[in-house]
């Protein structure tokens, strides 16, 4: 049996499903939070009131490869349902879906993340769609399941975090990819189109496009004094004493940050 999705599955519901146009990152907010970590930008949306932002369960498919920062594209894998959408005829099926059609809509610096709800048996990415995915310029990949041919992926260098690998291909067994550029639930956390995504080896944290500019400033704080609690206790330091700051050693923190900028500044 072979699905024609353009005319068996679109009788029942018509696919893929698109959803509203949206506003990607804007590239200050994309630069601001280039020198942010996942850890650092997950404490500090915690502290704003974001609890849940860690998407659990990816880890680096390469460990130690490039921290990334990028504006989400979102695509959405729903289940299986014989008489709407099955993976009957593989690709043949597969490139009149979602996953084919969001990769047409990757621009430069995009992170697309994966709702696959953790599947073992969804490849959700192979070698040719992640070959695509690179040449439009895609920044990098989260995906809440897995990826298939590993070895020709991790050649490619595209920096991928994902639930593990399989041989299986993306709609072969429970999955189907449904929709792009709508809300989805990647690792427990939500992600809209446009949010931001920070990625290193600690995990990937989804910042929301609204939180971005006070995120970067308290943020920038943080960084610059754990740089110099670091360099204390390296000397010797208290570690009770330094981190976290004391207001004592607040004061020393910003008499040696304020000295730092004028250095920088010739002044």
């Amino acid at each position: 049996m072979t699905l024609d999705l353009d005319t068996s599955a679109s009788a029942v519901w018509n696919l893929p499903v698109r959803g509203e146009p949206f506003t990607r990152a804007s590239p200050d907010a994309i630069a601001g939070m280039s020198g942010i970590t996942a850890a650092t930008a997950c404490a500090k949306l915690n502290g704003l009131g974001i609890s849940r932002t860690f998407v659990e369960g990816p880890t680096p498919l390469i460990p130690g490869q490039q921290r990334i920062v990028g504006s989400a594209l979102t695509l959405q894998f729903m289940p299986q349902r014989e008489d709407v959408a099955s993976g009957l005829s593989q690709e043949y099926v597969e490139r009149h879906t979602a996953l084919w059609a969001v990769l047409e809509t990757v621009q430069e610096g995009d992170v697309l993340v994966v709702q696959a709800y953790g599947s073992a048996f969804t490849g959700c990415f192979g070698d040719m769609l992640v070959r695509y995915f690179k040449k439009k310029g895609g920044a990098g990949i989260v995906v809440d399941g897995r990826i298939r041919d590993a070895g020709r992926v991790r050649e490619l260098g595209v920096p991928i975090w994902c639930t593990g690998t399989t041989p299986h291909y993306a709609s072969q067994s429970d999955l189907f990819p449904w929709a792009y550029d709508v809300p989805i639930a990647a690792g427990g956390v939500l992600c809209l189109p446009g949010d931001i995504v920070v990625a290193d080896d600690d995990g990937a944290v989804i910042v929301p496009a609204g939180k971005a500019d006070v995120l970067i400033d308290d943020a920038r704080d943080h960084e610059d004094w754990e740089v110099f609690s670091r360099m204390r206790l390296e000397q010797g330091a208290r570690l009770s004493d330094y981190y976290p700051l004391s207001p004592d050693s607040r004061v020393e923190y910003e008499t040696w940050r304020d000295a730092q900028a004028a250095a920088r500044s010739g002044h």
